[in-house]
């Protein structure tokens, strides 16, 4: 058996057998590269139970925790608004002490998922919040619910970046944005179905038992969360190096399988975060990178959120309302719909085409001819409805950035999760205030200061995205190689009778690698670009 280096593929080496096939060895030189291989049965039967499980509980949840929170809204337009006499900003003020309450434990909650069981963890703020969440029910003022959105934000602030975390420690590259895409279209088919149970609710239970129907709306949200979170601590697999015992789904055979699979792509499970972690973390420019994206692109089309509020507004000439509340609820199911299938596609398309900057690119273009015609605001009512709807295709961003910095930061699991959690607290941070201050409910419909923010915010996006390109190309990658040529010299050292000839067709040596072992020859790497 010869070795030989790759002078196609500057990021593997290869060898070649007796029977001349061509096989690149998974100990690419690239550890961001994409590792493709021909999975075993038992690998195959491993993949489809952990998505029938981990991600189908993080999708479930997902749905539950986006009703959760966006029901305020649904039940804002429905009836809550009138019966509690709710004027000025107190809608804005919802989404303040929730996001407050939301920023403030998202960054322990995350330090606490590596210390703590996460199927634990994670479950046991569902309840917390499903509970909270039917409260609001009984609430009879304001300031009632201030406090209880901000407790709500504090139990949800685990969820996404928990189970993103999660995603990131199970799958391989290849598999990675798409999983983290189906659960991030889980957002909008929350909000889909948020307006679709308040119209159902509207219609059968409005005054059921002297209920109103948005009260209604949060008690049948609170049974729905506890219920899949008394599901979690079953579902849930923990990490790959600690897996949870009572995942009654997860076998002896399932651990070896996902620690090889995790050793072939270099990939480990988090220790515990500290403070070197932390200080490892903010001295990264990748982290202040990834803020100003994924920030950017959650602010920027955030003014669809109000689109029912300028549905709301329109009347006939008779001075009569143009929606009544069913098509209120109902007419943004459109948009969601769009969203979903626009996370779909980038998040294929991230992994398909082996580029996550593209991905993002393209939808920072998309979300800048909107911004600008809503800046405008004097165009035709067409083209109002064109730039509210085509802003939640725009609403795609996480699946491809959360897949790229994987991709930068492939041996790093703590920084992965703290960056994670620093990103998205900031993102609630900021938009505790920016909430109010560039979208405040007394301008609507029209928003003087949100439009001009957002078109800013899409071509700096569009620019800081173009600069994390090139450092990832010129600093990143060059590190990686450089780190992963030494592991290669260390496990050929390590592997008696590997000889690499580095191109010079030099005596023949016996390869022992496990993949030899486990019958994959038909293994190849494809950079992420």
């Amino acid at each position: 058996m010869f070795w030989t280096k790759n002078k196609e593929h500057d990021q593997s080496i290869a060898y070649t057998d007796p029977e001349g096939l061509n096989i690149l060895r998974p100990a690419s030189l690239d550890p961001q590269a994409v590792v493709e291989h021909q999975k075993t049965r038992e690998e195959k039967w491993f993949l489809f139970k952990l998505d029938v499980f981990l991600l189908t509980f993080g999708c479930i949840s997902q749905v539950i925790k986006y009703l959760d929170q966006t029901n305020i809204n649904t039940a804002y337009v429905s009836g809550m608004s009138d019966d509690l006499n709710l004027k000025g900003n107190e809608l804005n003020y919802f989404t303040t002490y929730f996001n407050v309450g939301y920023c403030i434990f998202l960054i322990p909650s995350q330090v606490m998922i590596t210390r703590f069981r996460p199927s634990l963890w994670l479950s046991g703020l569902e309840l917390c919040w499903g509970i909270l969440t039917g409260c609001i029910a009984a609430c009879k003022s304001a300031k009632q619910i201030y406090v209880l959105r901000a407790f709500i934000g504090i139990a949800e602030s685990s969820a996404y970046p928990g189970t993103v975390t999660l995603l990131m420690t199970w799958y391989t590259p290849t598999e990675m944005a798409k999983r983290i895409g189906f659960y991030h279209s889980c957002q909008a088919l929350g909000g889909m179905l948020s307006g679709a149970l308040q119209t159902a609710i509207h219609t059968s239970l409005e005054g059921s038992h002297g209920i109103a129907g948005w009260q209604w709306t949060f008690i049948i949200n609170c049974i729905m969360t506890i219920v899949v979170a008394i599901c979690g601590p079953f579902m849930l697999p923990d990490f790959p190096s600690k897996p949870n015992p009572w995942a009654f789904w997860l076998k002896p055979k399932d651990h070896e399988i996902a620690r090889a699979r995790l050793n072939r792509v270099k990939r480990v499970s988090p220790n515990p975060i500290n403070i070197p972690c932390a200080l490892r973390t903010l001295k990264n420019p990748i982290l202040y990178m990834m803020i100003w994206i994924y920030v950017g692109m959650l602010i920027a089309p955030s003014g669809n959120s109000y689109f029912q509020l300028w549905l709301r507004s329109l009347k006939n000439p008779d001075g009569s309302k143009v929606w009544g509340i069913t098509q209120l609820n109902a007419i943004p199911l459109g948009g969601y719909a769009m969203q979903i299938a626009a996370v779909w596609f980038f998040a294929f398309g991230s992994d398909i085409f082996k580029t996550r900057w593209l991905m993002l690119l393209t939808q920072c273009i998309i979300g800048f001819p909107p911004a600008i015609i809503m800046s405008i605001w004097n165009v035709p009512i067409g083209a109002k409805y064109y730039s509210y709807f085509i802003l939640y295709i725009t609403n795609a961003s996480g699946p491809c950035l959360w897949a790229w910095m994987s991709d930068m930061l492939p041996r790093d699991a703590e920084q992965r999760a703290l960056i994670i959690g620093i990103c998205i607290s900031l993102y609630y941070a900021i938009n505790a205030w920016a909430n109010v201050l560039i979208w405040p409910a007394s301008q609507a419909p029209h928003y003087r200061y949100g439009w001009p923010v957002s078109c800013a915010l899409w071509v700096t996006c569009g620019l800081v995205i173009t600069t994390m390109r090139i450092y990832d190309v010129k600093i990143i990658r060059p590190r990686n190689y450089r780190v992963s040529q030494d592991d290669v010299v260390e496990q050929e050292a390590a592997t008696p009778g590997l000889e690499d000839t580095a191109g010079d067709s030099g005596p023949d040596s016996k390869l022992e690698g496990e993949d030899v072992k486990a019958g994959r020859t038909n293994v190849h790497v494809l950079p992420v670009v």
